[in-house]
């Protein structure tokens, strides 16, 4: 079971599949997608943090909210690159554990859009704040909830971070294996980035489509463990329907067939090569002087994909990654090289995209940051003002909600708001 197209006979049909030749598509200008709608994000890291930060790039107002630092215990402070420097967003401070704070978060909510929470489940109903506290004073409220394990169910109260949910999911157990068959770490965080963020996203995106025509809002209740669950879905589903056990190497994707796999190079850099598909794999074979395997892509006879493997290993080793890039990538080989991070932010493709940009920071002066790169974002905009991290917009939000100078001076006297 695979996710891409099955070998063919036809390469003409699987390469336009595949390649997007002529032309670049024109670049769409308009209003942001999300222009005029209103987040409140209470996370300061993690996917609920990496789901806010995706909103706002899509021209959301999003209005982080924390902890005024007598009444928040540990401060988590990112760094000042991270999660793009909170570039496009609102700080604000507020003791949601007074009353008086509680009641500027219901304030802010009732003209909010989207409020998005990563507490412990049920924190949020404790600290009056939680879903039909904010239904109450807005009733299209739409309310995610992120969390670990989600909001029911046994495990619900563990304490968990990326790799955690990626072991439970049955993602680490699927991957490539180290000495002794030690389970691999990943080298990004997949279940917050993915699992947990995107997952965010997606249905807080389909709630706010919904609520356009209905004015219903919604509840979500985002579990990581749950997305990941969603990612391995290939191999969950085939067991389901089979009872066959997937694992590393059980099919192509996971390292079955030499056609899907990494290979080191001459100079010690690496490629990898994703062949699947027949005339991409039969390409791969001539231009590498291994004509005499292309008949044997699928063979299940592991003693003949491990002389595969051999002979491509071989050939690659005798030319720098470099090298071999320039000769097979442009090839229909399906080839690509396995860059440090140094490297794809130098790589020429990248940089012509215009995926990087500057930031300039009143605190830590200007630094190179990735920019908005997803599609249906401002993806020509290269420059990038980041807030300053020690100061916030508490009373401009404050004074949008209705609050007057001398109610915000008195809260913040009371230390509810800083």
């Amino acid at each position: 079971m695979i996710d891409t197209p099955m070998p063919t006979d036809k390469p003409e049909l699987v390469a336009d599949s595949v390649r997007h030749d002529g032309e670049p598509p024109p670049v769409a200008i308009g209003a942001p997608m999300l222009g005029g709608v209103t987040v409140l994000d209470l996370s300061t890291v993690g996917p609920a943090a990496r789901a806010s930060r995706t909103i706002a790039d899509y021209g959301a107002t999003v209005v982080k909210i924390g902890a005024v630092p007598r009444a928040g215990g540990v401060q988590i402070i990112p760094p000042h690159y991270a999660y793009s420097g909170g570039r496009g967003m609102k700080r604000i401070q507020l003791d949601l554990k007074a009353k008086a704070g509680t009641a500027a978060f219901l304030r802010l909510a009732a003209t909010a859009d989207v409020i998005i929470e990563s507490f412990r489940p049920g924190v949020v109903d404790r600290l009056g704040i939680g879903y039909a506290d904010v239904k109450a004073v807005n009733d299209s409220i739409v309310y995610c909830s992120t969390s670990g394990y989600g909001q029911t169910g046994p495990y619900r109260e563990w304490a968990g971070h990326d790799v955690n949910y990626l072991a439970i999911g049955g993602y680490l157990h699927c991957s490539g294996r180290g000495a002794g068959g030690k389970p691999p770490l990943p080298g990004a965080t997949v279940a917050d980035a993915a699992a947990g963020g995107m997952q965010a996203v997606m249905g807080v995106l389909a709630a706010l489509v919904r609520r356009a025509d209905t004015g219903e809002g919604a509840y979500l209740d985002v579990a990581i463990a749950d997305g990941v669950l969603s990612l391995m879905a290939l191999s969950i589903d085939e067991y389901l329907a089979l009872g066959t056990e997937p694992g590393p190497g059980h099919y192509v994707l996971t390292g079955k067939y030499a056609c899907y796999d990494t290979y080191e190079c001459g100079d010690g850099g690496w490629v990898a090569v994703g062949a699947i598909e027949a005339p991409f794999y039969a390409n791969l074979c001539r231009r590498l002087g291994c004509e005499q395997w292309i008949e044997h892509q699928y063979d299940d006879d592991a003693g003949v994909q491990d002389k595969i493997r051999a002979d491509f290993a071989a050939c690659l080793r005798t030319r720098t990654r470099d090298e071999w890039v320039a000769e097979l990538a442009p090839n229909d080989t399906c080839v690509a090289p396995v860059y440090s991070v140094p490297e794809l932010v130098a790589d020429p493709h990248f940089r012509e995209r215009g995926l990087f940009g500057t930031a300039t920071s009143p605190t830590a002066g200007s630094f190179a940051q990735l920019g908005t790169v997803l599609a249906g974002t401002d993806t020509a905009r290269a420059e990038f003002a980041v807030p300053d991290r020690s100061s916030t917009e508490t009373d401009e939000v404050l004074a949008g909600a209705g609050y007057t100078s001398a109610e915000i001076a008195a809260l913040r006297n009371d230390g509810v708001i800083a």
